[in-house]
């Protein structure tokens, strides 16, 4: 299967392109970047040591017909390419955030960005595996989820119904390496510079990862949770997301409840479920398309404690990519990243 990477010069699209390498399925055929268009794939990334040494492109090049395509632009990008592409027939897996809500209004409100092309959201599957795989066999187009957002959501939803009896307001406190949070950007706030010996939150009750976990966390159950607060902060570190998420419920709920849920999950190949949420630590999951799962509950205050780790690099944004790339196309779903 030919692949089409359109913003290839980015962190994501030299993962995906590292991931790639080796896959037996996929031939990577066409990649982008404005901003290094003319160079060769040696020259940008001599450390990846592709064989087929592929020259950039610019995005409004012509992309080859029959090939999947992955878009690591900006979310203003999306919104213009995706429904040309679609309309054009390509597989696509977008891996920014322009596909990901299903409320226009909330879109718009935490994206800051009008959205002309809504009614492909009918046709769009979030891609988490370990939720939607049925259904991202058969789309053509997949909307990535994003690195927070995927360290948050499948942790709760394998609570199963027990997310049901959750009592008032989920806290989500989540610390990512600056490769997470946009430490590709110009914005000297999250360089190195500004990291290096330093430790701080970012986008309070206003990062755009909210509604999503928002959205997804509830998939499944007949009423919507309460207010979910989530808070991001910045390590300094490169790469990896460490989220803790607290939960009240009610006192029907034991501990054997709970395990019982997990326990349903346990055969998913890119989940690590750990007995001690202490060991839950990024160099576990570091460059692996792994999400560690780590939790403890108080029986007598009914208080559960999720610890997670992803590296938002790999299980994150390409790792996750590249599962939903082997559905689409009827490969082993951990073709390539095992």
């Amino acid at each position: 299967m030919k692949v089409s990477i359109i913003g290839a010069g980015g962190l994501a699209g030299k993962e995906l392109i590292g991931l790639l390498k080796n896959h037996s399925g996929f031939e990577i055929v066409h990649i982008t970047s404005d901003k290094v268009a003319g160079k060769k794939l040696s020259e940008v990334f001599p450390n990846l040591k592709i064989q087929k040494d592929l020259i950039f492109k610019k995005h409004n090049d012509e992309i080859p017909k029959d090939s999947l395509i992955v878009l690591g632009v900006p979310n203003e990008a999306s919104l213009e390419l995706v429904p040309k592409l679609f309309d054009k027939g390509h597989k696509i897996i977008d891996l920014s955030g322009a596909y990901r809500l299903h409320d226009k209004e909330i879109f718009e409100k935490y994206y800051k960005l009008k959205h002309d092309s809504f009614s492909l959201m009918e046709k769009t599957v979030f891609g988490i595996p370990e939720m939607f795989r049925e259904k991202i066999k058969n789309t053509n187009l997949v909307a990535n989820p994003g690195c927070f957002s995927t360290s948050a959501i499948l942790p709760i939803y394998f609570l199963g119904n027990l997310r049901e009896k959750i009592l008032g307001k989920m806290v989500i406190d989540a610390k990512t390496g600056v490769s997470g949070a946009g430490g590709r950007t110009e914005d000297i706030s999250f360089s190195f510079t500004n990291t290096y010996e330093n430790f701080k939150a970012y986008k309070i009750l206003s990062h755009q990862h909210t509604p999503e976990i928002q959205e997804y966390s509830e998939f499944g159950l007949k009423d919507k949770l309460k207010k979910i607060i989530f808070t991001p902060h910045l390590l300094p570190v490169y790469r990896g997301i460490l989220t803790t998420i607290v939960i009240q419920f009610d006192n029907a709920i034991s501990e054997k409840n709970i395990e019982e849920e997990f326990k349903k999950f346990k055969q998913e190949k890119f989940i690590k479920f750990i007995s001690e949420p202490e060991k839950v630590e990024l160099k576990n999951i570091q460059n692996s398309n792994y999400l560690e799962i780590g939790w403890r509950f108080d029986s007598e205050e009914k208080v559960l404690v999720i610890v997670s780790a992803l590296d938002n690099l790999v299980k994150g944004a390409s790792g996750q990519a590249l599962q939903n790339m082997n559905l689409m196309c009827g490969f082993e779903e951990s073709l390539g990243l095992l």
